[in-house]
């Protein structure tokens, strides 16, 4: 096998340049992405079709030679295999049948990985498929994110219905968070038994919650998870990504045994540099830094190598990089990381 760096650097590495991903790396920015995408039928069929999901991962490697693919699906697909009629409204994102609290205890999670074999069988030929140099990253969404959308039908600016359910109805909102850290478990381990090297949690919705909130609902669901991973599947690394939390990274790898956190751009890097003295991190770009142009990515990616790159490090975003990016500077940006530029 070759080497893979982002394994080591998650076991506590320091790799010099350190290894790069980028979220998204597989998107609507890249023009390969929407030749692939415009053969489906629509998005969910594009995550649950091997081969086209197994051609969207390899794009950013072929192109960019980035040291991880990351499965490409979506957060979503716990949702759908709970038949909870999940779609994809081009230019409005998604949209599902709000889901009402006396309905959770229905919620049948009994098929979720039969529903999800496709993304299993996507695993497999995307190990075969990739260098061996290259790690491969499964991931899920977080329970309190996939939550979200699954009580309002929708995304919204601030999570509030769900937020709502929490203060009105907490034993409910409990009930449904122990059913997707269960579902979102046993999927996870099937990725890793289908080739999947390490594995990412995203809570993208995490920075709405309060303290006490926080704890309940963002760091007690993802720590049933990794525990679960952990004693499942012992060895196998798991990345965590409580977007937003703020001050609230502070312990949050303590309190979740996730062995990597990923910051977001708002994190200052002077923090950033107290959390890695605790672990690995991932992060933190500004993805508005792509879209800026190149001397905005050369500042943004200079000051934090200089700050982060002398300990276990992996360069990413600070989020995932958007639809208005410029492939070329992507590439830029990859070349300034590996220091040719």
């Amino acid at each position: 096998m070759g080497q893979r760096t982002i394994l080591e650097v998650m076991q506590g590495a320091t790799v010099t340049p350190p290894p790069i991903w980028v979220m998204r790396q597989a998107g609507r920015y890249l023009p390969e992405y929407r030749e692939t995408r415009a053969r489906a039928k629509n998005f969910l069929d594009f995550c649950y079709t091997p081969d086209l999901a197994v051609e969207a991962t390899l794009q950013p490697i072929r192109r960019y030679g980035f040291d991880a693919a990351i499965l490409f699906s979506d957060i979503l697909v716990i949702p759908d295999a709970l038949d909870r009629d999940v779609s994809f409204v081009q230019g409005e994102g998604p949209r599902m049948r709000p889901l009402e609290g006396d309905e959770i205890e229905k919620l049948d999670s009994s098929h979720v990985l039969d529903h999800l074999a496709p993304v299993f069988e996507t695993v497999r030929r995307l190990r075969v498929a990739l260098p061996d140099e290259t790690a491969l990253l499964g991931f899920c969404g977080a329970p309190w994110t996939v939550a979200t959308y699954m009580i309002a039908g929708h995304g919204t600016p601030d999570q509030a219905p769900s937020r709502l359910m929490l203060y009105r109805e907490p034993a409910q909102l409990e009930k449904l968070l122990d059913i997707l850290a269960e579902a979102s478990a046993r999927y996870l381990i099937a990725q890793i038994d289908a080739g999947a090297d390490a594995v990412k949690i995203f809570d993208s919705w995490a920075g709405v919650l309060d303290r006490v909130a926080f704890e309940r609902c963002s760091v007690a669901p993802v720590r049933k998870i990794i525990e679960t991973v952990k004693r499942e599947r012992p060895g196998t690394p798991v990345i965590a990504f409580p977007k937003g939390a703020g001050w609230q990274y502070r312990d949050y790898r303590e309190k979740t045994g996730a062995d990597m956190i990923a910051l977001d751009w708002t994190v200052p890097l002077d923090v950033a540099a107290q959390l890695q003295k605790e672990g690995p991190v991932q992060g933190n770009l500004d993805p508005l830094r792509v879209v800026a142009g190149r001397a905005a990515i050369k500042e943004g990616v200079d000051r934090i190598l200089d700050t982060l790159a002398g300990g276990p490090f992996v360069f990413n975003l600070g989020h995932g990089i958007t639809p208005q990016a410029d492939p070329d500077d992507m590439a830029y940006l990859v070349d300034c990381v590996r220091g040719k530029a």
